[in-house]
């Protein structure tokens, strides 16, 4: 199975592990993180985050060969304060977010996430989620695909996008990532399509509306800081701009003082920052990296500390 992590050195380093610490990967995907973790803690645990059952098996056989400090939940990341306190966890040391699809996910052709191979237009993290990329297709009204295309794809071109799908499955239903792409391509001129790839804004646009994605890490952000150790790390890689702006926003609202209060010459305690950003900029990706894995490209990395 293979798979990179992205900027793990980088993620690690930056989570500052104490080997006697409680840390939360939210998105366990292929273990690459997790493992890295495991081999740091000796006296202390790791709870791992997924809902893909196929994630979930392979990461259990990696991290077994590795220790027993560590447990899987089968679940969303939007649930981790409850199941966190199912576990008698009320406070944790470091969080992993790496908010990308991974390599495995995207290469296995039936999941449907990949514009270029031919599927069934899927595109559930959870199999056991009843909404699907071809509902979605399907169901949505004109209005309503218009509206996820420039939210989700934020793509030029959705009302075209829109009216053609909306108008094909009247003659009969969009089945596979094939065909949504040919309606794509037939939507927009030539040269744009050729130069701007709208079907991937589309495929991400469908798969965020599929997995509610970006309420789910809005949700689980908040909560992992409520949850965090004084000291204690979070580290989040993002990979497009509309996860990036959420992540950026929720830690500047955290890490800055109240407007309300600022230049006063004392700042009541209830007003103060409860973060601080490790690095103002993003981490980006190096050279070696991004020709290593082409999939880095766009990735960021942010990390905060509470304080």
């Amino acid at each position: 199975m293979k798979h990179y992590s992205v900027l793990k050195n980088e993620l690690i380093e930056g989570l500052n592990i104490k080997p006697d610490g409680v840390y939360v990967d939210c998105t366990l995907g292929y273990a690459g993180d997790s493992k890295e973790v495991l081999r740091r803690l000796k006296r202390g645990f790791l709870f791992a985050f997924d809902q893909d059952e196929e994630a979930i098996r392979f990461s259990g056989e990696e991290l077994s060969k590795i220790s027993d400090n560590y447990k899987i939940i089968y679940a969303n990341f939007r649930n981790l304060k409850t199941k966190l306190a199912e576990e008698n966890i009320q406070k944790v040391d470091g969080f992993i977010f790496d908010l990308g699809l991974s390599s495995p996910q995207i290469d296995e052709k039936m999941r449907g996430f990949s514009f270029q191979t031919d599927a069934l237009l899927d595109m559930r993290m959870d199999k056991n989620n009843k909404l699907t990329a071809k509902i979605v297709v399907n169901t949505y009204s004109y209005e309503k695909l218009v509206e996820i295309f420039y939210k989700y794809g934020e793509e030029d071109f959705s009302k075209p996008i829109a009216k053609s799908i909306v108008t094909s499955r009247e003659k009969k239903e969009i089945e596979t990532t094939i065909e949504l792409v040919e309606i794509i391509k037939k939507s927009v001129p030539n040269k744009y399509f050729i130069k701007n790839h709208p079907e991937r804004q589309i495929f991400q646009a469908i798969r965020i509306e599929v997995n509610d994605e970006l309420k789910a890490i809005e949700e689980a952000l908040t909560d992992a800081i409520s949850l965090l150790n004084v000291g204690g790390r979070i580290c989040v890689i993002s990979f497009h701009s509309l996860e990036d702006r959420i992540v950026k926003n929720i830690f500047k609202k955290n890490s800055e003082i109240n407007p309300l209060v600022k230049g006063l010459p004392e700042i009541p305690n209830e007003y103060k920052p409860i973060l601080k950003l490790i690095n103002k900029k993003p981490i980006l990706p190096s050279e070696e990296e991004i020709k290593e894995n082409s999939r880095s490209k766009s990735a960021k990395l942010r990390i905060v500390e509470r304080v």
